[in-house]
């Protein structure tokens, strides 16, 4: 399956978490549902159910800023193993993880 040019671009700059959560924000409300995530070592793909596409580009599944990006979008990932190198060309997380019913509450 061919990946189709992206509808959106954010070249990310180190230090550009809030420009990157902006960018995201906008961006959103241009695709349907989101399925997946694909962090590469230097960009980040995010999908939707007709597989199109919108980038970050200059932001890896090393960088630290990754985590907060994956959070906005509902990603479910590890955090402690996400900046691991991968064995393939990218890592891929499906969207629309959900936080259980009072999960915030203390017994």
């Amino acid at each position: 399956m061919a990946i189709t040019p992206p509808i959106a671009v954010h070249d990310y700059e180190p230090g550009g978490l809030e420009a990157a959560l902006t960018f995201l924000k906008r961006a959103r409300y241009e695709l349907r549902q989101l399925r997946r995530v694909r962090a590469a070592r230097d960009v980040v793909r995010i999908f939707d159910v007709n597989n199109d596409v919108f980038e970050i580009r200059g932001l890896g599944y090393a960088d630290p800023d990754l985590i907060p990006i994956l959070k906005s979008i509902g990603a479910a990932f590890d955090p402690n193993t996400i900046h691991e190198p991968a064995a393939a060309e990218f890592k891929e997380f499906k969207t629309g993880r959900c936080h259980p019913w009072a999960e915030d509450r203390v017994l």
